[in-house]
């Protein structure tokens, strides 16, 4: 008898994480004697928990392939990291209870540092157990700072998103700047690395385009320098462009936007960057100016995702189960990136106990001196990942999306609190 798999989605979710779990699927549909039903987790790693298990297979072949083109998280996402197998061991026996009452023989987790921490820890519970099942992550996030990947799907359509939104906002301000704002300033995602925010140079066509001024997490914020080089932007072009990382931190390590507390996963929750500049801007220049954060529209702008990561994105999906039938356990399935010019990429994989849990930074070779742009290397690196156009189907003048039943299988365990 073919085992089942259990497949969820952890974390913020992005425009093509379905795409992935569009490739799980439909690859697990074509080894009918190897792999069961593919189980979906409703709300990540809790459906597992809960046992609340969707049974994919009650979906049609055209709605998991309309997956593909459809944002956010079907079966449902979330913020939860395992504890320590010593910590809480209760978590961990009930997966492995819930696995063996459904007759579970492969784990996907579809996310970023954290998700890829949690198949660790599953992949080492279960050879601890005893009890056999093949674990697998697949690469979701889109900050890009997953290490052991070329790139991160998830990430290209953000940076396609910010480079295009940059674009376009800029000749905005450029057409008022005269009587209007003088200062615009865009906020991206990225805590502790600065990939979404180095995207925002792609739309630049000369040196002197905007964005004028990017912020990094990886550059210590001198607010002497920032104020000098917008004034000098406004003099020179009469307005500035900026983008700015959530992330942005002074010398000492504190972050710009810090707003005090802290996410479901521990991390510092940030309060917005862009008023903290905005202000700075307004009190110090007395410029006029206008910000913007691109928050979840960034991370669900489908429309205008990457061609290029949406197949990579299905990819890895794909290469996740192909993985686990040749018995690959404890890895991830990854990218490797073969040339830049042509753009060439391959598949590949990378051990868990190498991703888990490891945040990849801009290197120093991509960050222009002064600090506020990106070099010639780095947009060697970023330009592929932003290709192409992959428009998901419109019918009166809106996209249109999947809308799986997400039927839920009988339960054979007592309730348990996550």
């Amino acid at each position: 008898m073919p085992k089942n798999a259990f497949y969820a989605q952890s974390g913020g979710v992005t425009a093509v994480i379905n795409a992935s779990a569009c490739g799980v699927i439909e690859t697990a549909r074509r080894h009918p004697a190897r792999i069961g039903t593919v189980f979906a987790g409703r709300n990540g790693i809790l459906g597992a928990l809960r046992e609340e298990l969707i049974d994919t297979g009650a979906e049609s072949a055209e709605d998991i392939a309309a997956l593909r083109w459809t944002p956010g998280g079907a079966f449902g996402s979330c913020r939860y990291k395992l504890a320590a197998l010593a910590d809480n061991a209760r978590e961990y026996a009930r997966l492995i209870d819930v696995f063996r009452a459904h007759d579970i023989g492969y784990f996907f987790y579809n996310g970023g540092g954290d998700s890829q921490d949690t198949a660790h820890k599953v992949s080492l519970l279960a050879d601890r157990l005893g009890y056999p099942v093949v674990c697998v992550g697949i690469p979701k996030t889109v900050d890009n700072d997953l290490p052991c990947t070329d790139t991160c799907p998830g990430f290209g359509s953000v940076a396609k998103y910010v480079a295009v939104s940059v674009r376009e906002a800029a000749l905005d301000v450029a057409s008022m700047c005269e009587t209007s704002t003088r200062v615009f300033i865009l906020e991206v995602m990225g805590r502790h690395a600065g990939w979404i925010a180095a995207a925002g140079a792609l739309a630049q066509r000369g040196p002197d385009d905007p964005p004028h001024i990017i912020l990094l997490p990886e550059v210590p914020f001198d607010e002497a320098a920032f104020l000098a080089r917008t004034r000098a932007a406004v003099q020179t072009r009469g307005y500035c462009v900026i983008v700015a990382s959530e992330g942005a931190r002074r010398a000492d390590g504190r972050f710009l936007a810090d707003a005090g507390g802290k996410d479901a996963f521990g991390h510092v929750q940030l309060g917005g960057v862009a008023p903290v500049l905005a202000a700075l801007v307004r009190d110090r220049l007395g410029y006029k100016f206008h910000w913007a954060v691109a928050d979840y529209l960034q991370r669900s702008a489908r429309h205008i995702a990457s061609a290029t990561d949406v197949e990579q994105a299905h990819a890895v999906g794909r290469h996740a189960v192909e993985l686990a039938l040749a018995g690959r356990g404890g890895v991830m399935a990854a990218i490797a990136r073969v040339s830049d010019s042509p753009y060439c990429w391959d598949l590949a994989e990378a051990p868990l106990a190498e991703v888990a849990n490891v945040e990849r930074q801009l290197p120093p070779e991509f960050i222009r001196a002064d600090g506020f742009g990106i070099t010639a290397a780095a947009r060697r690196y970023l330009a592929p990942l932003i290709a192409g156009e992959a428009p998901p189907p419109f019918e009166d003048g809106l996209p249109q999306y999947a809308a799986l039943g997400n039927a839920l299988v009988e339960k054979k365990l007592p309730a348990f609190e996550a």
